[in-house]
């Protein structure tokens, strides 16, 4: 963690229900505390993508992980004011997990999948919990 803790809630949303979830509770505990809420998705080429001519250029992805935030936080916020929007590029639960470096709170959504295939394929609520440098809250829908 860095040498001060901001005062900032990074929340990930990536345009699903848990994600809004996430983004109101984060919001509510924002006017508690006085916090700013930092919206953060991340995105990846995809496993089937080559140079060669994927299904979108490159930049679509961003793109469209940005739209995703944008319209999650629109719904949710009536408009989208007072919430920071950040798109990274990389896994998701390393990107949550850099941007969380130094802040008072990670929010994170959780799909709600069983323990098999928690295990098996990990979850990024669960990299979140385990390896966050602040405290992490995982709403459930």
């Amino acid at each position: 963690m860095g040498s001060t803790t901001e005062n900032v809630i990074i929340v990930g949303v990536d345009g699903s229900e848990p994600s809004r979830a996430a983004l109101r509770w984060a919001l509510r505990q924002a006017e508690l505390t006085g916090a700013t809420v930092r919206a953060v998705v991340a995105w990846e080429y995809p496993a089937f993508y080559s140079w060669e001519g994927g299904p979108m250029p490159p930049d679509d992805f961003q793109d469209a992980a940005q739209r995703n935030m944008n319209d999650a936080v629109d719904v949710v916020t009536g408009g989208g004011a007072g919430v920071e929007r950040v798109v990274a590029h990389g896994h998701s639960a390393q990107a949550l997990l850099e941007a969380a470096d130094g802040a008072q709170l990670l929010v994170v959504g959780s799909r709600g999948h069983g323990g098999f295939y928690r295990t098996l394929l990990g979850s990024v609520s669960q990299r979140c919990a385990v390896h966050a440098k602040c405290p992490v809250v995982i709403v459930r829908e």
